[in-house]
Formats: structure tokens, sequence, C-alpha cells
């Protein structure tokens, strides 16, 4: 499979929605208690939307369950990163290491051996993403950082793979959000009890937004998966470290570096060779 300029289109479209909401989280004070609020959200936003499509085929449900309960750990992983560093330090790295495991992962178990140059350009879009993660930097962030990009990695070939098999590619992101929603809910009443609730009714509106932010980015992502390499799709979705460390200037007045504007330009490059 090849990935066409509608479908390049729609995953970059997915990049600025993912860092978004990603910016939302960052933005809050307890950031635990913020992923899971979005965690919710988006539970809830997938659900009502599920209930109004078919359900997706049998086969593709022991992979809803299986990313449902990987994405503990990414939202583990996500509050941990940002609570001890920058957004436009540790999203870099979360989102950079992924890629390259998916493509490795891809070519060998999957049979997906990308050509000469789309390979030159996932690697380009890597070293550029990497570049921006610049600077010193708590290396408890760095740690957080560098587990979730191996969990992204993870639920990337999960979700890629159960999406093909659903048959519904809509249907399979609703359910999974909502599977996953429910997941988070019940973990985070463990870990921080009647707080998730009090945080919940404090900014319902934040959750409900976050996670239309993230059920549309992800959605996205996987129907692109079914029309493309799943390596390439992931690469692309990454990108949206460029819309992050802008937002992250604008929003949380973090700088943006002549190194990070260098990086930048990597991953344009990167892109041209996975001829956009």
């Amino acid at each position: 499979m090849e990935i066409s300029l509608p479908v390049t289109l729609a995953v970059l479209g997915a990049a600025l929605l993912h860092a978004s909401w990603n910016v939302l989280v960052k933005s809050g004070a307890d950031k635990e208690l913020e992923t899971i609020n979005i965690a919710v959200g988006s539970g809830l936003v997938a659900l009502i939307g599920a209930l109004f499509l078919p359900a997706p085929a049998p086969a593709s449900w022991p992979w809803v369950a299986g990313s449902a309960l990987v994405h503990i750990l990414y939202f583990v992983f996500l509050a941990g990163a940002y609570r001890w560093g920058e957004l436009s330090y540790t999203y870099p790295v979360m989102r950079g290491g992924g890629p390259m495991i998916v493509a490795l992962i891809g070519a060998l178990a999957l049979g997906e051996v990308l050509p000469l140059s789309a390979t030159l350009g996932i690697l380009m879009v890597c070293v550029g993403i990497f570049g921006f993660a610049s600077g010193k930097h708590d290396r408890r962030a760095t740690a957080f950082a560098i587990a979730n990009a191996v969990v992204i990695a993870a639920y990337t070939l999960i979700d890629g793979q159960g999406a093909r098999l659903s048959g519904a590619p809509l249907s399979y992101t609703l359910w999974f959000f909502a599977a996953n929603g429910m997941v988070i809910l019940i973990y985070g009443w463990l870990r921080r009890g009647s707080a998730v609730a009090s945080h919940f009714r404090r900014t319902w509106r934040r959750a409900l937004l976050g996670g239309s932010l993230a059920v549309g980015a992800y959605g996205i992502a996987l129907w692109a998966m079914t029309r493309a390499p799943i390596a390439v799709v992931a690469v692309l979705r990454e990108t949206s470290v460029i819309f992050a460390a802008i937002i992250a200037s604008v929003v949380l007045h973090e700088k943006f570096t002549r190194r990070r504007l260098a990086a930048t330009g990597a991953v344009m490059l990167g892109l041209v060779a996975l001829k956009l």
C-alpha cells in the first residue's frame, strides 16, 4: 500500500488535534487527574457515537481489550513525563521513538517492508522529532518519555491490526475509547478516589473538549492505517511535535529555539522523502 494525498492531509490534521489535547494536559495543575479526566471524557464522547454505529467484527474485540490495557501505562507515563518535564521536550521524545519501533516491527512481523525512500523519510522525520528535545532536563522526565515511546509503539501496532480486522475502523475506534475510558476510570478511582469525580465535575467541559480531540485524532489515524502502511501513518502522526512546539511557545511560553526550527526543517524534508 502507498499513502495518498487525502490520507496524508487527514493524518496531518489528526496530528494537530493530538498536539492540542496534550497541551490541555500539560496546562493542567494536576497532570495525573488531567490525563484521567480526558480519558474519561473521550470515553463518554466515544460511547455516545458508538451506540449509533454497527459493532466492529468479533475478531477485533481482543485487540480492543489489549489496547485498553496497554493504555493504562500510556496515561501513567504521560502524566509522569509532563509532571517532570516541558511539553516541548517530553512530547517529541515520546512521539519520536514510537515510529522507529513500529517501522521495525512492521517489517519483521507484519511484512510491511517499506521502500528505501520511505525508510529514509521515516528516519529523517524521527531525527527531526528528536531534534526538538534539546537542552538539559530532569532524568525522570526522560525516563517516563522513553518508556511511553515503547508503549506508543505497542498500542499503534495493536490498534493498526485491530482496525483492519474490524471491518469498521470508526466503530473500532469508538469502542476502544469507551473501553479505555472505563479502564482508566477504574484505575483513577483506585489511585485517587473521590478526587477523580470532583475534578471531573469542576472541569467536565475541558474533559469533553480534550476527549473529543483525542477521539478525532486517533480515529483519523486508525482509518488511515487501513489505507496505508502502519509505519508511514505512525510517523506522519508524529509531525504533531511541530504543532505542539508552536502551541507550547504561544500558550505555555516555552522557547521555540533555533535548534527546534532546524528540527522542523528536518521533519519537512522527511515528509518530502515520503513522497508528499
